[in-house]
């Protein structure tokens, strides 16, 4: 049984932690903890903690379970904190994309943990786990394009034929990937595509800005996210071979 999704998602989680730990603060856009939270820094080495913690015993079949739901967890909170700008704002565009963002990483953890076992209630676990990152895919692609300028200023320039279009075609992968998620048409080759995009976003967009100017704190949160969200597409793509989750209906 493959766990490499599981492996990738757990080495992020180190990532993040040491980041937090680094900066003694919360990931740089992604965890919007208000500045004003009473022991903010103090919270901000805890969450750094259970990271560390939670992702090097993901890497342990044996303590998988309760690592994949603290990350999970944690995870959580920072979606209930976007959720709370989503009800602020509701017409901005960028509250529901963090807010998907953080609900994708969210279901990496849920159906990592339902992955250890086979029964017929962790394969509905993973199914609702596909479906509801079909959806974050789906938002994903609103976010390219309601931000396509924003979008495109982040695509290398070497790229041809133009950045533009690479950020209207990166749009058009979310949401072919998102819906094939959701309706489990062609499932499993649409996460495994959505891995190997994110992977390119890792690879192109985000080493280049950290190396290029490795002190910017959101340098490195976006890099440790992304990883994160290349983790969690993975192990739904797992689930889906695991549990047998392609086909008109899923399993």
């Amino acid at each position: 049984m493959n766990f490499l999704g599981r492996r990738v998602y757990g080495a992020a989680a180190i990532l993040l932690g040491l980041i937090g730990l680094w900066w003694g603060d919360f990931a740089s856009t992604w965890q919007p903890v208000p500045d004003g939270t009473p022991h903010r820094r103090l919270l901000a080495y805890a969450a750094a903690v259970v990271f560390i913690v939670a992702g090097a015993a993901l890497q342990r079949r044996r303590f998988a379970g309760p690592a994949a739901l603290a990350l999970a967890t944690l995870y959580a909170v920072f979606a209930l904190l976007w959720a709370n700008r989503v009800i602020g704002a509701p017409a901005v565009a960028g509250t529901w994309l963090g807010l998907a963002e953080e609900l994708g990483l969210v279901v990496g953890g849920i159906v990592a943990y339902a992955s250890l076992d086979n029964g017929a209630r962790a394969a509905a676990i993973a199914h609702a786990g596909r479906i509801v990152f079909g959806l974050c895919l789906v938002v994903y692609a609103m976010g390219h394009f309601f931000y396509l300028p924003q979008t495109a200023a982040m695509v290398p320039k070497r790229l041809p034929p133009d950045a533009m279009f690479w950020a209207a075609a990166t749009g058009v992968g979310h949401l072919a990937a998102g819906i094939a998620l959701i309706s489990g048409v062609c499932a499993r080759l649409a996460a495994i595509l959505a891995t190997a995009m994110f992977a390119a976003f890792g690879l192109l967009v985000w080493l280049p800005l950290l190396t290029g100017a490795p002190t910017v704190h959101m340098n490195w949160g976006g890099t440790g996210v992304t990883l994160a969200l290349v983790g969690s597409i993975w192990i739904v793509a797992d689930a889906i071979r695991q549990f047998r989750l392609s086909g008109p209906l899923g399993r």
